[in-house]
Order: structure tokens, then sequence, then C-alpha cells
């Protein structure tokens, strides 16, 4: 594993080899390893390590990005040479900042700077091997076996690191581990799936998520069909999570000067119920990733709803700047450097990514949730979702993976999977219950902290054929 000392050594002989006015280089990789099992059985294991450094050059204000994984002398000449010479094709751009120094990156906006990071790099997750890695996918088979299914999925595990270092004294290092299970159980006409993962793997239980997977699979086996129409849905977090994920895109600065966003012109509106607050929090104790973003800057804690409504969105340094000047200026709440924007350059800006769902008053379990609902539809997780209408937010996509019918407050039997058209905005604002918020992950988006939940009227507008 690249170290910071080592990656110091490289930014050091690279600043020697430019003659730009600035340099930045970003340092990321490590070492990724993967058991994937299919038809009861390991069919792969794959292991890799590769560390990249991508360098950023200026000439008055042209600036342009080289990437390359060689770090001898004639692989770091090349990509300073590939760098700057990209840099000086390029038009000024009138918009871009000086690199930040490490006193600005440091700086805190009207938040505060986010708390020290719990740790995020665990021995036992960086020492996990393939033995491991294969006791865990044999106690999964053996549930499958048990219950006369067929499992597929993967175990995976890795140890990375993220840095920053640019000609003005700025550096920042990110060490973190990572275990994720995936699993499917699969019976002649139903399945059932389960996904977690942490930084730590002692909290993974794979055995514990094939049993919830092997009991979706047998409890919808022989689905019925229900008509479409609209229901009372209860989302576990994981489905939550894939549908909630795609309107944070447009808690953007950028997405606002570029009259992309859902929110254009609805910050400091109410577009959700009262119970729905979320933040971003890189230090929340259940998130992952670095304290910083792509320029360096320290990432903030930012409130982005408070009782259902909008307070702002996250920027990037020279976003910030070009909203003061906007005819946005004074529609968008407060305005500053959040530490969300991406390495520059690029076309998108800034985004959270560390959404935290606020716990409600009076959360409920998924059990009193399903036994306070006279008839509804349990969900296990969404798939295939994509945007019908950016600025209504309504999206679609199928549920799949174990779907209940629920009816006097049990879960009756499993039903054919739907297709839904759903507004984000009405759903949010339909939220009757939630649980806790727990770490959660899924297919279509990014892991949240966030809360399973029970909707009024959630819009199912077809049935599919399995």
């Amino acid at each position: 594993m690249l170290t910071q000392d080592q990656a110091g050594d490289v930014f050091d002989r690279i600043k020697k080899l430019s003659s730009a006015d600035e340099v930045e280089v970003l340092f990321s990789g490590g070492r990724f390893a993967l058991t994937r099992f299919a038809n009861n059985t390991i069919h792969q294991n794959v292991e890799e390590e590769n560390h990249v450094v991508s360098v950023r050059t200026v000439f008055g204000g042209r600036t342009a990005r080289a990437f390359t994984n060689k770090f001898d002398d004639d692989g770091l000449r090349r990509v300073v040479e590939s760098s700057e010479a990209l840099a000086k094709v390029q038009h000024p751009d009138p918009d871009l900042l000086p690199m930040p120094d490490s006193s600005e990156a440091s700086g805190s906006a009207d938040e505060g700077v986010c708390a020290t990071l719990p740790s995020r790099h665990f021995a036992q997750t960086a020492a996990i091997t393939p033995q491991l890695r294969a006791a865990g996918v044999k106690k999964i088979v053996a549930v499958a076996k048990t219950h006369k299914l067929t499992t597929a999925g993967i175990f995976s595990s890795s140890e990375s690191v993220e840095g920053i270092f640019n000609s003005r004294g700025l550096s920042h290092w990110h060490t973190q581990t990572l275990a994720e299970v995936s699993i499917t159980m699969l019976a002649s006409d139903s399945s059932g799936w389960q996904k977690s993962n942490s930084p730590d793997v002692s909290n993974l239980d794979p055995l514990g998520l094939a049993e919830i997977a092997a009991k979706k699979a047998i409890d919808s086996a022989n689905p019925t069909e229900i008509p479409a129409g609209k229901y009372t849905v209860i989302l576990e977090a994981s489905a939550a999570l894939d549908i909630v994920g795609f309107m944070f895109w447009d808690y953007s600065g950028m997405a606002i000067l570029d009259q992309r966003s859902f929110l254009t012109g609805r910050i400091g509106s109410k577009l959700f119920g009262e119970n729905i607050t979320i933040w971003d929090d890189v230090a929340h104790p259940l998130q992952t990733g670095s304290p910083f973003d792509g320029e360096g800057m320290t990432r903030q804690r930012v409130p982005l709803v408070e009782n259902g409504i909008v307070k702002r969105v996250v920027y990037a340094r020279g976003t910030a700047e070009r909203m003061k000047r906007s005819e946005q200026k004074d529609k968008v709440g407060p305005i500053a450097a959040t530490g969300h924007g991406f390495s520059l350059p690029n076309e998108m800006g800034e985004m959270p990514v560390n959404i935290v769902f606020a716990a409600p008053q009076n959360p409920q379990t998924l059990a009193q949730m399903i036994a306070s609902t006279e008839r509804g539809v349990l969900v296990t997780r969404l798939w295939y979702i994509r945007e019908v209408d950016p600025y209504e937010k309504i999206v679609t996509g199928m549920t799949r993976d174990g779907t209940f019918l629920v009816e006097n407050g049990e879960v009756r039997q499993g039903v054919l999977n739907f297709r839904f058209n759903q507004s984000l905005m009405q759903m949010l604002s339909s939220v009757d219950a939630m649980s806790v918020p727990l770490r959660s992950c899924g297919e279509e988006s990014f892991d949240m902290v966030v809360p399973a939940m029970k909707i009024r009227e959630f819009n199912f507008t077809e049935v599919t054929k399995f």
C-alpha cells in the first residue's frame, strides 16, 4: 500500500518536473479482492493492487489533468508533460480560482467544520484472505442447500487510500477499509436478497444475511398477482435508499446555476413532510469516505432539509463564487464552499455524498409498520430506476427479490413484482412511519444512513410477469 510519505516524495518529484504556475496531485487506489459465487459454488476469486496519480497543472487560468499508474521517473515525466500540454491548449477559465492553501481548506462554512472522523481503517478487514472469504461463502451456501435454494453473490474486501497535495502547501491523506457481502437466494419462481458493507468486517454477518435472503425467497414462492394501483408501501431501508438517492445530484450549486435541479426556485420551500430532516455529514459514525473533497477542502456538516423545508445545497469553491455573482444569489440560502466539490476540471460541480436521515420522534420497526397496515405491499428492494420528469422528480423502476402483500397487519404471501412511477416529493410528503436510520446499501444509489419507510399511496403502474 502506498503511504503518505511515499506520496509526498512522488509529489516533490512532480513539482521539480513541472513549469506550471500551480500543480495539484491526487493519489488514489489500494488493494481490492473479490470472491464471487453462483449455483452454490465459488467460481471466481480475483485480487488487484493499483495506485493512480492524477496531475493537474495551471497556466494563467488554463487547467487540465492527466493520469498514470507508473511512478518511475519516466512515468512521472510523461504525465507532467501530458497535463501541461493539455492545459496550454485550453481556453482560459475566468471562474478558475487559485488552488486552496491549507488555511483556506481547513476553514469552516456557516455550520462549522466536521468533527474528527472515527477510524475507518481496520486491521482485521485489511487482513482478510481468500480463505476467510471462502469460509463466509461456505456458510451462505450451506443455508441455500438447507432450504433447497440456489445462491449467488459476492464477498469483497478492500484497503484504499486517497490523498491530495498541491503547490500551495496543502496536503491531506485518508485510508479506509471496506468489506461487503451481497446475497441472492433463488427458488423456482421467487427470490430473496440482502446486502451489507462496513469498514469493520466484524460488523458483517454473512450467515444472518443468508438466512434473511432465504426466508424472503421461501415466503415469496408461488407469487400471486394483485392489480397495479396506489398502495400503502413499506420500503425496507435498501429500497428507500435506492429511490431517494436519485434526488441528491440536485442538491448542488452547479445544478441550480445550470437550471437542471428540481430545487431551482424552491429552496426555502416545504417540499417534504415535517418528519423529513436530512443532512450531509462525513463524520457520522455510520458513514464512510474521506474528510476532504476533490480540491482538498474540508467537508462540512450541511443541513439540507429541516422538517420538510429545503434549507440549502452544497458548493465547491468555484461554484460558490459563481453563485454569489448570479441572479439566484438571494434565492438559494447560505452560499459558501462546503467541501463537496469534485476534482477539477469537471462539469458537475459538487454533490452531497454522505447523506444522513434524522431519526423520527417515534421510530418503528418493520414488524410494527407491518402490524399497523390494513392492506399494503412490503418491498425488499428496487432496481432499474430511471428519471421520468427531472423537475417534478418523478422516477420509474421495478420491485424485485421479495415483494409481499400485507393484509390485516400480517405478511400474507409473495406477489408478482410491480413497475412504479413515483414523485419523490409526493413520496417524502407521505411518510407515515420510519425506522431508526441505519447504514444501508443498495444497487442503484450510493450508501446512506437511511430508515425503512411506510408510505401512503405509492404509485404502482404495472404488474410484471415474474
